[in-house]
């Protein structure tokens, strides 16, 4: 950081934030603002669009932004995929699965087109950028989000099963853009990209995550017992469940986002499945927002205890604390001359059409109501997620004049996506969509 603060300074301004937040968050609630435009705005008043009394310089702290924002994320897709209500299957993970692989390609190859024809980048370059701001983010999209294993609503479980698959969808893309700019082998005729890349990463991944989340419900299961007596750190297992699930995705070239919340996923519907209830039963687990609220979270108990019923407060709290940090973080990257035309062009050109027709072109021949396709389209939040792949990018050798490029572009659109999205989530949800259930076939 350059001209930062010391680090009593840094103590008292982010003490300073979480106290006042915990004391108001039940009014914050009813404002039509969200916990990130708070963030962003401390940060840009402290940063150097105000009083300048620090500047992040993302270029050089790319390899410190790359291991933050890649932790924040993990975190958030486990907390995602713990959250989902119901087992996988094609009729009601249909949507959000075409959302997440059909959708965020075309979204990527109008950026992409955009970014090439209109804003002159090279074609590596443009197609690295539609990588970048193509997938939704898991991070800030909590409004938007499913908030608890209970919770069936069907836009909600859209949205956040859409963010915990199209992290890992994205990847092939990014390493499309670094091919094309020589950094990435691709091979003849993209012959490798498309076998390693693409079905190899994808499919490894699932199966990765898939394996070891049933696997820890199944050891999780037999070393409590029925009678729920033997003590397990359940914070610590799914602590240890990502990390395990990542590094061997990892060390076997497989897209680790896309383990880390399938291994989520698998671990809670397998546990539910050993306690007997049925796949469908309603629950309700503990979340940080029931928690602080001083309220039980179940009407009728769970039974026995699992690994994802105690992990998961402990998970959304670093979740939260890591969306202060980085979007403090991202308000002190912006000067008063960030806001290019390019940059905030390119945002609304992904805000307005890119999303929208991406959404529609995906959803194409399926029944999903046009209020889901409408809603859908808008909600396709930018965050934590592509600040991680622009510094991936970066540390494999991203040459500087495009990266600085890069970093001027995502930015901005990060920024206005927590802006324009946070401002209108809460009017919109509430006029156009009450709570609907997910089908029950």
């Amino acid at each position: 950081m350059e001209n930062g603060l010391t680090n009593a300074q840094w103590f008292l301004l982010i003490g300073g934030l979480l106290i006042a937040m915990g004391f108001t968050s039940s009014t914050l609630k009813r404002l039509p603002v969200t916990s990130a435009i708070i963030y962003l705005a401390v940060g840009m008043i402290v940063g150097p669009t105000v009083l300048h009394l620090f500047h992040f310089n993302p270029l050089k702290e790319s390899a410190l932004l790359e291991v933050l924002t890649e932790a924040a994320v993990l975190i958030s897709l486990y907390a995602a995929g713990v959250k989902m209500p119901v087992p996988v299957s094609l009729p009601r993970w249909r949507t959000p699965i075409l959302l997440a692989f059909a959708s965020m390609t075309v979204t990527v190859g109008l950026v992409a087109a955009f970014a090439h024809y209109v804003l002159g980048l090279p074609l590596g370059a443009a197609v690295l950028l539609g990588a970048i701001v193509a997938p939704t983010d898991p991070v800030l999209a909590t409004d938007v989000q499913i908030r608890h294993p209970g919770d069936r609503d069907r836009l909600r479980f859209t949205l956040t099963c859409e963010a915990g698959m199209n992290d890992g969808s994205a990847f092939p893309f990014v390493m499309l853009g670094l091919g094309l700019l020589g950094l990435h082998e691709l091979g003849e005729f993209g012959l490798r990209w498309a076998l390693v890349d693409v079905l190899w990463a994808t499919a490894a991944g699932i199966a990765i995550g898939v394996g070891c989340g049933v696997a820890l419900a199944h050891i999780a299961r037999r070393l409590r017992g029925k009678d729920a007596t033997h003590g397990l750190m359940d914070d610590f297992l799914g602590l240890g469940l990502i990390g395990v699930v990542y590094g061997l995705s990892v060390l076997v070239s497989a897209w680790g986002f896309l383990a880390v919340f399938f291994s989520a996923v698998a671990l809670r519907q397998a546990e539910k499945r050993l306690s007997g209830a049925a796949p469908d039963a309603p629950e309700r687990l503990q979340t940080a927002e029931s928690a602080s609220a001083g309220r039980p979270a179940l009407a009728r108990r769970t039974p026995a205890p699992t690994v994802s019923q105690g992990s998961l407060v402990f998970k959304e709290h670093l979740e939260r604390l890591s969306e202060l940090m980085l979007i403090l973080l991202i308000g002190g990257t912006l000067f008063v001359d960030s806001w290019s035309w390019r940059a905030v062009g390119l945002a609304f050109f992904l805000f307005a059409v890119a999303r929208p027709v991406s959404v529609l072109i995906g959803l194409l021949g399926t029944r999903a109501p046009w209020t889901i396709r409408s809603l859908s389209g808008w909600f396709g939040v930018r965050g934590i997620g592509s600040l991680y792949y622009l510094m991936f990018a970066i540390q494999h050798g991203l040459p500087q004049p495009i990266a600085l490029e890069l970093i001027h572009m995502t930015l901005i659109v990060v920024t206005l996506s927590i802006v324009c999205h946070g401002v209108s989530v809460k009017p919109l949800m509430e006029r156009f969509w009450p709570a609907r259930p997910l089908a029950t076939h």
